[in-house]
């Protein structure tokens, strides 16, 4: 009887404790801009389920309010934004600020780079977000890998590329280190948010464009303006986005707060992959299907475009020793990982398609 009471008790003590335990949780607000339009279900989409999963995992105490571009400030902004402490966080790519520091499109991307598995693996076992820590704690941001559309493609162009001679005064939309790698081979790189690249190329301001691939590239409606879509995208592989939070906000949070946000954003990665994998082949059928003209850059672009990068990276390490330490160790793990899928991934790839090829 005495075991049966204590038990008893147990189980209404527990029961009183659980509500109080969840009313003790710190209520937080939060602001969240991003540099991605709200049209675009996918990147926006990712913004938006950051902030939901958050608050779902902390009984609504934990909040975010995601906002687009030039509610709270200009796309390209953002982090700007967060460092300055204007707003707690922010979603952004972080090559859009380059100029501030060349290692920063490390942290995203550099042409004829990573996967998006290889890239995860460098940032999260291979020590790449430690090493990127300083780079962001300069720009005054704590960075979480939160996104990564996967491999890209190599935009829209009012006229067919056939030479790499054909690059030379090619006005084109393009962002980060791959327009100051075609700027060495007579490109015109304009950096232009994702809201204002199809009336520049409905215009003629500009000759091409990039921004992700079919999915969000049919939303916007480039193929209306342009006819012809290129593939690779060799200085997108895999783009991978952050939420960027300004440290004294990130060191308030409750530690239990910090491994929502983490595990927030690592869900939110993997979902963005996932989403993109599924929809881009069905709007490149339609897209084909609607006339556009598909085509594939040629060895010699891409084997000019190669050196060029190679070039590149040397001129910026010459004269910037962290970006050359950095660059170091990116370049290792991708060398080391490009040699592993060669044997476990591309063998299988290519011969599960030219088994597609012959159905």
């Amino acid at each position: 009887m005495e075991r049966r009471n204590l038990l008893a008790g147990g189980a209404a003590a527990a029961a009183l404790a659980a509500p109080a335990i969840t009313h003790a949780q710190a209520r937080i607000r939060w602001r969240m801009p991003g540099s991605f339009p709200k049209s675009l279900d996918t990147l926006y989409g990712t913004q938006e389920r950051i902030c939901r999963r958050v608050g779902e995992m902390t009984d609504g105490a934990f909040q975010i309010t995601p906002f687009g571009p030039g509610e709270v400030m200009p796309a390209l902004a953002v982090m700007d934004g967060v460092g300055a402490g204007t707003v707690e966080c922010g979603y952004t790519s972080a090559y859009y600020y380059l100029g501030k520091d060349p290692a920063l499109s490390i942290a995203t991307c550099l042409p004829f780079g990573m996967s998006s598995r290889q890239q995860w693996s460098w940032l999260n076992e291979g020590g790449g977000r430690q090493i990127l820590a300083e780079v962001y704690r300069d720009q005054g941001v704590v960075a979480i890998p939160a996104g990564n559309t996967g491999a890209q493609m190599g935009g829209w162009f009012r006229r067919e590329v056939n030479a790499v001679g054909d690059l030379n005064g090619l006005k084109f939309r393009i962002a980060g280190h791959g327009g100051a790698v075609l700027q060495r081979l007579g490109v015109i790189a304009q950096q232009i948010p994702g809201s204002d690249v199809y009336p520049a190329l409905e215009r003629g301001v500009i000759d091409a464009a990039e921004w992700v691939g079919p999915h969000d590239d049919e939303k916007l409606g480039f193929h209306r303006v342009a006819r012809f879509y290129y593939a690779p995208g060799w200085w997108e592989y895999a783009p991978s986005i952050d939420l960027m939070i300004h440290p004294a906000a990130w060191e308030a949070l409750p530690a239990h707060y910090k491994a929502i946000l983490e595990a927030a954003c690592t869900e939110a990665w993997h979902w963005m992959m996932a989403r993109y994998d599924h929809l881009n082949p069905q709007a490149l059928r339609r897209l084909v299907g609607a006339g556009t003209q598909l085509r594939v850059f040629n060895r010699d672009i891409l084997t000019a475009c190669y050196r060029s990068a190679q070039e590149l990276y040397a001129e910026i390490g010459g004269g910037n020793a962290r970006f050359r330490r950095i660059h170091a160790e990116w370049d290792k793990a991708r060398l080391d990982l490009t040699q592993w899928f060669r044997i476990a991934e591309d063998t299988q790839a290519n011969f599960l398609g030219l088994m597609a090829q012959a159905r």
